[in-house]
């Protein structure tokens, strides 16, 4: 991996006043092509410092991406700071002053005296044209490494990456891109994750983690020296290792997943939802095509609703109350029969803030699927508030389907 350090300056981001997106796109960029960024720096428009992050970053990577400070203002110091940190003395370039006034001339304004400021640039600086406005980009090198310098206005900078920056860099480097695998696991946490995978050690990959709620995600980095099958093999392990709860690699999210697999299967799913009031034939219904195994939806609240949809009994909700597990088979093994589906889904359960005891807590849910082979069960204890236990809900209720769809359980 290629090493890069990332700047970001101005006083609106060293003080709160905006927020540094900048960063984090250039980073998504580059990581597919093999670079790594190894570090960020926000700097406030003073020259002193950005001398110093300039001089300490060529240190650090021998590529270095620096956003803000391009602008005609006083405020804007780019230019004098590199000139400043690598002894390139400032001079008008002819070809960014052209640039400069091509844009005012195409706005159909002359351009004014200020704006000139643009065109002086460090000696031995590589023009970059900005067909996105008036600041023109510039590259420089210095120390063995390569500094690009992007206007901070994140249309300008984006456009300047992809149509400058990125182009170079590949010449520069000779990119082989290093793949990536993204492995999506529902209902572990990181830390169960990583006890599974243990003391795999795959020569050429490397794991990381991302939490992105209600899944977590591992990340896999191969070397380009590795083999399309060696690859392969070493995601098929890494699954192997977690186990069902990973549900796909490359893929949407489990909503798509379920989805995907009830279509290829020709089958079918209904669902009686109480707690999480429909989050879960939401989450099937957004993937386009759901028309074809997304049946029937009840959101049934009310004891009474319950028991004319599913049939839940008085009885059953006086021995056992309406959050429990004869209550959630009930509704799962009703709402497959009325709709006449491959599967049943039934969750019953406290969202909150109201409503727990100490027997059953804010947080208990109970989830029900019923299908070819039987109904299973599972009961949880789900922490935060409303909207954190439905949405935990909602992910557990789509994992038990699946993993009922996928490696059918015993009832």
């Amino acid at each position: 991996m290629h090493r890069v350090v990332l700047l970001a300056q101005g006083n609106e981001l060293t003080t709160g006043q905006t927020v540094d997106t900048n960063s984090n796109w250039i980073a998504e960029q580059l990581f597919p092509l093999g670079i790594e960024v190894v570090r960020v720096v926000t700097v406030p428009d003073d020259l002193e410092q950005l001398v110093e992050v300039l001089r300490d970053a060529v240190g650090r990577a021998p590529l270095v991406i620096s956003t803000g400070g391009l602008g005609p203002t006083r405020d804007d110091l780019t230019a004098e700071a590199v000139a400043a940190a690598f002894e390139r003395p400032l001079a008008l370039d002819t070809v960014a002053l052209a640039q400069v006034e091509a844009r005012y001339a195409a706005m159909g304004r002359p351009m004014p005296a200020i704006n000139r400021k643009q065109a002086v640039l460090p000696g031995g600086a590589l023009v970059h044209e900005n067909r996105w406005g008036t600041a023109p980009a510039f590259s420089v090198q210095a120390h063995g490494a390569h500094l690009f310098f992007l206007p901070g206005v994140p249309r300008e900078m984006r456009s300047l990456m992809v149509a400058e920056v990125i182009p170079h860099i590949q010449e520069i480097f000779a990119l082989r891109a290093p793949r990536r695998r993204i492995v999506r696991v529902i209902g572990l946490g990181e830390s169960t994750i990583e006890m599974r995978l243990g003391d795999l050690n795959i020569p050429g990959m490397s794991i990381g983690f991302r939490t992105k709620m209600p899944e977590n995600q591992v990340k896999l980095r191969f070397s380009p020296d590795l083999s399309e099958s060696e690859v392969e093999s070493a995601v098929r392990e890494v699954r192997r290792r977690i186990g069902w709860r990973a549900f796909g690699v490359d893929c949407g999210d489990l909503g798509e997943v379920v989805g995907h697999s009830l279509a290829e299967r020709e089958q079918t799913v209904a669902l009686a939802e109480s707690c999480t009031a429909g989050a879960v034939t939401a989450w099937l219904g957004r993937t386009p095509g759901a028309s074809r195994y997304l049946v029937e939806s009840a959101v049934l609240y009310a004891n009474e609703a319950k028991t004319r949809t599913c049939g839940v009994s008085q009885a059953m909700l006086t021995e056992h109350g309406a959050v429990s597990e004869p209550v959630a088979r009930q509704l799962a093994e009703a709402i497959r029969a009325r709709a006449g589906t491959t599967w049943g889904v039934g969750i019953t359960g406290i969202a909150g803030p109201g409503g727990g005891t100490p027997e059953k807590p804010v947080g208990t849910v109970h989830i029900a699927v019923a299908g070819p082979t039987g109904t299973v069960h599972q009961q949880l204890r789900l922490p935060g508030d409303r909207g954190r236990v439905q949405s935990l809900a909602a992910a557990a209720a789509l994992a038990l389907l699946f993993r009922s769809v996928t490696s059918p359980i015993e009832a």
